[in-house]
Parts: C-alpha cells; sequence; structure tokens
C-alpha cells in the first residue's frame, strides 16, 4: 500500500510519514524542492510539487491507495488570499486527487475550526468541546481558523455526496521533533533560567506530541469507519503548564526562575502587539493575540473519547519521554542558526 502525504518535511507531516514506515508501508510525498533531502532521509518518495498546482497532484497521486493531506501555512506573515489560496486550494487539490484515485483521504484540520476565543473560554470556564459541539465566531483577523474552517467545509460537501471516503483530524498545539514555531520558543526561554507563568500554572495545556497525532493518521487509515467523521487528537496525557514547562527544564538540565504575570495583564500586552503588528503590516496574518494567552493560561477543553473509541487511538508516547525527544533533536540540530 502506498501512501502520499503533503507536508512531509513539516512538523506533522513528517512524523507521520515516520509513522507509516515502521508499519511498512510505502510512502510518497508531494514536497517543494527545499523539502526533498528531508523526505528522503525519512524514507519517502519525494515527488516535487507545489499542492495548490493540479499537475503536482497528478504526478503525485498516481497509484496511491490513501492521501494524508498536512501541508497547511500556519503562522507565516502573508495576506488573507495567500493562506485561503494554500490552505482551501491545496485541499480541494487533494479532495479531487482522492476522488480521482479512488484513495482514502485523511485531513489534518485543527480545533481552531472551533473559533478559538469560544474554545478557551470554555477551557477556563470548565466546558468540554466535542467533534459535535457549534462553533463559534472566528476573529477577523485569524486567517489560519478561517481557512481551515472553509477547508473543512470543502471536505464535508464531498463526503456528504459520497464523492471520496474522508475524516477530519483536529489537534490543538502541536509539538515535537522539526517543530519550528512553538518547541523552540519554549526551549530558549527555559535555557534562559527565567520563565513567565501566567496565572497559578495548574491548567493542563491545550497540546499534543507530533508523534501522537501521527499514530492517530495510522489508525484512521486502517479504521472501518463511515466518511465524513471528525475527530479531536487532542488529550495524549497532557501535563500542566507548570509541568510542561519543569519538563523541558528536566530534559535541558536548567534551573528556573519564573515571574508570575496576571492573566489579565498577558492578556492585554499580547493584543497590544497584535495592534503594532496590525499597524505595521496592514492585511498579512499577525497572529492570534490575546488567544495564545488563553491556550497558555487556559485548561484543555478538547475531548479525544471519539478518536479512541472509533480509531482506537492509543498515544504510543507519554509527554515527558515526547519532550525529552524534542529537546534532543533541538540541541542536535540548533533549528534557526
Amino acid at each position: 500500500m502506498t501512501v502520499l502525504v503533503t507536508g512531509g518535511s513539516g512538523l506533522v507531516g513528517s512524523h507521520i510519514i515516520e509513522a507509516l514506515r515502521s508499519r511498512g508501508m510505502s510512502v510518497r510525498a508531494l514536497v517543494r524542492a527545499p523539502g526533498r533531502r528531508t523526505v528522503e532521509a525519512l524514507g519517502a518518495e519525494a515527488v516535487i510539487g507545489d499542492v495548490t498546482d493540479p499537475e503536482a497532484w497528478r504526478r503525485a497521486a498516481g497509484g496511491v491507495r490513501a492521501i494524508v493531506h498536512a501541508a497547511a501555512l500556519v503562522a507565516q506573515h502573508v495576506p488573507y488570499d495567500t493562506f485561503e489560496a494554500v490552505n482551501v486550494g491545496g485541499t480541494r487539490q487533494a479532495i479531487a486527487a482522492a476522488r480521482a484515485g479512488g484513495a482514502r483521504l485523511v485531513h489534518i484540520s485543527s480545533v481552531a475550526v472551533y473559533g478559538r476565543g469560544a474554545a478557551y473560554r470554555a477551557g477556563r470556564e470548565g466546558r468540554r468541546i466535542t467533534e459535535d459541539s457549534p462553533c463559534g465566531e472566528i476573529e477577523p483577523h485569524d486567517s489560519y481558523a478561517r481557512v481551515k474552517r472553509l477547508a473543512e467545509a470543502a471536505l464535508w460537501e464531498e463526503t456528504s455526496r459520497g464523492g471520496v471516503w474522508a475524516v477530519a483530524l483536529r489537534p490543538n498545539v502541536i509539538y515535537g521533533e522539526r517543530d519550528r514555531l512553538f518547541s523552540p520558543k519554549v526551549v530558549r526561554a527555559v535555557r534562559l533560567g527565567l520563565v513567565a507563568q501566567i496565572g497559578p500554572g495548574t491548567n493542563r495545556l491545550s497540546c499534543v506530541y507530533a508523534g501522537n497525532v501521527a499514530a492517530a493518521v495510522v489508525a484512521a487509515l486502517e479504521a472501518d469507519v463511515p466518511a465524513g467523521r471528525a475527530y479531536n487528537v487532542t488529550n495524549d496525557g497532557g501535563l500542566t503548564q507548570r509541568e510542561f514547562v519543569d519538563a523541558f527544564a528536566d530534559a535541558l538540565g536548567t534551573r528556573l526562575w519564573r515571574i508570575r504575570i496576571p492573566f489579565g495583564a498577558a492578556a492585554a500586552g499580547a493584543s497590544l502587539v497584535a495592534v503594532l503588528h496590525r499597524l505595521r503590516r496592514p492585511g498579512a496574518y499577525v497572529g492570534i493575540g490575546d488567544a495564545a494567552v488563553q491556550f497558555i493560561a487556559g485548561d484543555n477543553p478538547f475531548v479525544s473519547d471519539r478518536a479512541r473509541a472509533e480509531l482506537g487511538w492509543r498515544p504510543p508516547v507519554q509527554p515527558r519521554e515526547a519532550i525529552r525527544r524534542t529537546v534532543q533533536w533541538f540541541m542536535n540540530e540548533k533549528p534557526g542558526r
């Protein structure tokens, strides 16, 4: 069985390639030229191209039995139209390729589709979010959440008319080896020995290890479930805010000093930074502002019971081991030098 993976040189896609290869599956990766070396080192066949290019999809998808669409713009400071072209247009191309070849399709979505503000308010209020929870409002400047919801809408439109077998996985914040967004910031802060703690630090963080997301992908490809299902992949034994940072410190051998910041002050500061970014770069995506603070200080509201019951998802890596692996990769690779 050959599986096509998009985004294979990125955080989630690279872990998916590793998980599929460990099961003896043949993997092909649709990747842009700079990512070729990464996917080939992981044991995948590289097909050079862009996920918005139909011709690239024709070259990559021929003869595959399944497609895992993990490619996406996440936090790049680009105009909304670019986000939509890649994240929605790329998903439409994945749907077309799966339909043409009769392949199963696993789409990597995000809990951002629920609306970040509503989701993190639910966490602070002790409410839980399942796949059947209503989606809340998305802030106009949250380009990533907007296009992720649109991409899912395209997927559900196709599955509702029986055009393709597809499911969507909805992880929350993802970390792990080859993470160039979240984990490096944590490592650099912890290495300084002085970290900010928002609130008491007892909230369970809303994050998941990339290797455990990859395990859910393998489970979804092998599960006998109907098309059109969404699965939260969001609870893999999560640590509290304080425990999460302590685990990074233990892995780095660093002694920590904490500065405790009230939630309101942190949220106000994040909002001010977002406003300044919008003034400096009008029309570009500037991040999620105070929702990031709510992520750090709020309790994880997302429930993964459906993934466990229907897919048989059993996260293979516990958080402290996942953090150890993440730190080891960072120290060996020194990303961003």
